[in-house]
């Protein structure tokens, strides 16, 4: 039997808050800012969602079944009336769980996604991802060198190689599902399901250089959070508490608070 108990980091104590990473992120992106919530007297469950980090590999892989994955995770660990941040990918998770099962939220934080359906965009990053041969055994720096004929972007490629670690002492493998990821690619984009509606406290935050959430979105956004508020970080793209975590944090600690 497989063991489906999602990885998480967890620091400090008080009031729960769990953080929900992007799609082919893990946990581990948010260890500075999670160990400065904790400081800020929450008790923070960095998660690796299904397919991604240390937590473990299905075939299914949608919103219904990595929001019962969270139910099942707070269940557990006999969590209720938590907070959630959500970034991307965690972002929809984390608002499906709150129209969903809202009586388990206190307050709800998306990171530049909205309620809308996204088309696959992740199509170089993925192709970049295939490219890589790991039965010949590259090197740190030679998958690198072939994803970056796929995403010239370092930033990107940095935060992708996070996911590279060593399978046995000679052969490297990507930590998330490649393969799952190819065959339900279609299923990161989903929309939030019409006529839903979670009431209580909600902060979205978009980069100003990134087009997830566009003035035209937040109609949208209100009808299904009524009770959302709308901050933007100049000067930063998509990876927005990474670009500039000073602002993420102050802005988010603010709001928790």
């Amino acid at each position: 039997m497989q063991n489906m108990t999602l990885y998480s980091k967890i620091e400090g104590t008080g009031q729960p808050l769990l953080i929900l990473h992007g799609f082919l992120g893990m946990s581990d992106n948010w260890k500075t800012l999670g160990t400065q919530y904790a400081a800020l007297g929450f008790q923070v469950h960095m998660l690796d969602l299904r397919n991604h980090g240390r937590s473990f590999h299905s075939d299914i892989f949608n919103y219904d079944a990595m929001v019962q994955d969270i139910v099942d995770y707070c269940a557990e660990h006999q969590l209720s009336n938590i907070d959630i941040i959500g970034h991307s990918m965690g972002g929809k998770v984390a608002m499906l769980l709150a129209v969903q099962h809202p009586e388990l939220i206190r307050k709800l934080i998306v990171g530049d996604i909205g309620t809308r359906y996204y088309a696959p965009h992740h199509q170089d990053i993925l192709a970049g991802l295939n490219a890589v041969d790991f039965s010949k055994k590259p090197s740190r720096n030679e998958v690198d060198q072939i994803v970056a004929e796929y995403i010239p972007d370092m930033g990107t490629r940095q935060f992708l190689m996070k996911s590279l670690y060593w399978q046995t002492p000679e052969q490297l493998a990507f930590r998330f599902n490649l393969a799952v990821f190819n065959k339900e690619i279609e299923n990161i984009g989903t929309a939030l399901p019409e006529n839903k509606r979670f009431e209580k406290p909600t902060m979205f935050l978009r980069g100003g250089n990134s087009s997830y959430i566009k003035d035209e979105d937040w109609p949208e956004i209100q009808r299904h959070f009524p009770n959302a508020a709308l901050e933007t970080i100049p000067n930063v793209g998509h990876w927005l508490h990474a670009e500039n975590p000073k602002m993420f944090f102050e802005l988010t600690g603010a709001f928790l608070k």
